[in-house]
């Protein structure tokens, strides 16, 4: 199997303007996912995909591929697939840019989960263990067969019950394998699918074209930074390591 890693990022983010380039501890968001991810595989299977020229140079600058596409991608998968259109390669390995501490390990558990099962559509889930991210609409919860494969995503407290409470529930970790054909699938589709763009999950979009995605358990270490009091979350986390 062949594969590529690859990084989207982009500066318009409504939840934290300029996010890409956000320092935490000396070192911008990017930068610090970029680390991560190649600690799991060659730094020339790794590629930054953006439509931002101050993206591209910052990551140039740190010795990261780059590689720019269509400012008018929807998401940040369809970004992905721009990307596949012009690099090559069975399978794609998609880790979100907003990762500073996405652990190596779980990318290289997505990366042989594709090896093994090459065809199909690959995420990440973990335990939810607070009840605060049960309820928060900014943690996709994942709903899953007893064989792995996802039934739902959502923003909402799921799987839910009687009585309202937190009980069991697992968290999207957001790195991913595509075939290129099912890249391919996703990027034919001119606008979001509805429950996607109810959801505003993008792997939804799989689902509701018909394709199986099979959900694997990965650390719970990843933690998304989509606001502000994020940052400093996670330099919270790195001090901690540091001590």
């Amino acid at each position: 199997m062949s594969f590529v890693v690859v990084i989207p990022a982009r500066m318009a983010s409504t939840r934290l303007p300029g996010k890409p380039l956000v320092s935490i501890l000396g070192k911008s968001l990017i930068q610090r996912t970029w680390e991560q991810v190649v600690k799991s595989c060659p730094a020339e299977l790794v590629h930054i995909v953006t439509d931002d020229s101050g993206i591209e140079t910052h990551c140039r600058a740190f010795g990261a591929q780059v590689t720019m596409t269509p400012s008018q991608c929807l998401t940040g998968t369809d970004r992905v697939a721009a990307f596949a259109a012009m690099v090559k390669a069975d399978t794609y390995i998609n880790v979100q840019g907003d990762e500073p501490i996405m652990n190596p390990e779980d990318v290289a558990r997505v990366i042989a989960a594709a090896a093994d099962y090459p065809d199909e559509v690959i995420n990440g889930y973990a335990p939810i263990e607070d009840e605060a991210d049960y309820r928060s609409a900014g943690v996709p919860k994942v709903v899953f067969r007893p064989d792995g494969r996802l039934l739902y995503m959502s923003r909402s407290p799921v799987p839910g019950n009687k009585e309202g409470n937190f009980r069991e529930a697992f968290r999207q970790i957001c790195v991913y394998a595509f075939p290129a054909s099912a890249l391919a699938r996703f990027a034919a589709v001119t606008g979001k699918t509805p429950l996607e763009k109810q959801e505003d999950i993008e792997i939804l979009r799989f689902l509701e074209l018909g394709f199986e995605v099979r959900m694997i358990p990965l650390s719970s270490d990843s933690v998304p930074v989509d606001h502000p009091e994020d940052v400093l979350r996670v330099e919270r986390i790195l001090h901690a390591k540091r001590s």
